[in-house]
C-alpha cells in the first residue's frame, strides 16, 4: 500500500509543494518520497528520467536555470540535508503570471518538496552549510538547450532571504527577462 502524498498549489499555477507522510518511531522516521503509483493516485503523471544532486554552502546561489523546448525539464526538488530557499519563475508566454516568481524554504527538517513544471526557471540559495538538494527531472540535461535568467532581474524581483555570497560567472551574466530566450506557451 503506497504512503499518502499531498500536492498543495502555490501562487503560480502548476507549481506545487509536495508533502509525503513520514512514519515515526524510536528509530527516527521512514518516508516514501516518490512512487509512480502513489503520485499517480494523487493525479501526478510526469515521468522522471534523471536525478541530480548538488551540495552548497550557505549563501551559494544556483540559478535561475531552465531548458528550452523540445528539451524543457520539470523538476521535483527536495532537500536531503540543510535548507534552501527554492524559487520558480513563470516563463510561459501568455500566462497570467508570466515573469512572476514563487519561493519556499525546503529543508531536511520540514521534508517538503517543490514541483516545478517545464516552462519555469528554477534556482535556489543555500540557507545552511552542506545543503544537499536532490531533484528528479523529466528530461535529460541537454547543454544546447540550457538557458538562464538573471537571479537579480528587477523586473522579476525575487526577494532572496539572504545575500548571496557565491554565484557562478555564468549565472551573473544571465540575461534579464526581456532578453531571455524562452519558447514556452501557456496552456490552460
Amino acid at each position: 500500500m503506497p504512503m499518502p502524498v499531498k500536492f498543495s498549489p502555490t501562487e503560480l499555477e502548476g507549481v506545487s509543494l509536495v508533502e509525503t507522510l513520514a512514519i515515526r518511531d524510536d528509530r527516527g522516521y521512514f518516508s516514501e518520497t516518490y512512487s509512480k503509483r502513489m503520485f499517480g493516485e494523487a493525479g501526478f503523471h510526469e515521468m522522471f528520467v534523471q536525478d541530480n544532486l548538488s551540495e552548497s554552502s550557505r549563501g551559494v546561489l544556483r540559478g535561475l536555470h531552465y531548458q528550452i523546448n523540445p528539451h524543457a525539464m520539470g523538476k521535483l526538488v527536495r532537500v536531503l540535508s540543510g535548507a534552501v530557499f527554492d524559487v520558480a519563475v513563470d516563463l510561459r508566454k501568455g500566462s497570467p503570471t508570466f515573469g512572476e516568481w514563487v519561493g519556499r524554504t525546503l529543508s531536511a527538517e520540514n521534508r517538503l518538496a517543490m514541483w516545478i513544471p517545464a516552462g519555469f526557471a528554477h534556482g535556489f540559495i543555500a540557507l545552511d552549510d552542506r545543503s544537499l538538494v536532490l531533484y528528479k527531472c523529466t528530461a535529460i540535461h541537454t547543454p544546447d538547450a540550457e538557458r538562464s535568467l538573471l537571479y537579480s532581474d528587477p523586473q522579476v524581483g525575487v526577494e532572496w532571504p539572504i545575500t548571496p555570497t557565491l554565484i557562478s560567472e555564468k549565472d551573473k551574466a544571465a540575461p534579464t527577462l526581456d532578453k531571455a530566450e524562452c519558447n514556452f506557451t501557456y496552456q490552460r
